[in-house]
């Protein structure tokens, strides 16, 4: 069984950045097309970017131009980085597959408050 530990959240001021990671356990990482999402209170988990294992990616919208998702197989790793951070992008961030078909790790809180 795979399991995620996402790390890197904080507090930050309008404007800013943070980069957050997504460590993966077991030998499998490199097959899967993997994914950030983030919850705000009352709302519903949405996604903010997606990566393939060949490297395509995809962000919404509502982030483009602004956040970055890479991967470092190697490492079995994911990032977000985040810049020019905006108030609505605080929520619990969490990174799983495209089709969410791991167990959810326990997110790291991002905060953008000045």
């Amino acid at each position: 069984q795979v399991q995620l530990v996402e790390s890197g959240g904080g507090l930050v001021q309008p404007g800013g950045s943070l980069r957050l990671s997504c460590a993966a356990s077991g030998s499998l990482f490199s097959i899967y097309n993997m994914a950030w999402y983030r919850q705000a209170p009352g709302k519903q988990r949405e996604l903010v970017a997606w990566i393939t294992t060949g490297g395509s990616t995809y962000y919404p919208d509502s982030v483009k131009g602004r956040f970055t998702i890479s991967r470092d197989n190697a490492k079995n790793t994911v990032y977000l980085q985040m810049n020019s951070l905006k108030f609505e992008d605080t929520a619990v961030y969490y990174c799983n597959t495209i089709i969410r078909g791991l167990s959810w790790g326990q997110g790291t809180q991002v905060t953008v408050s000045s």
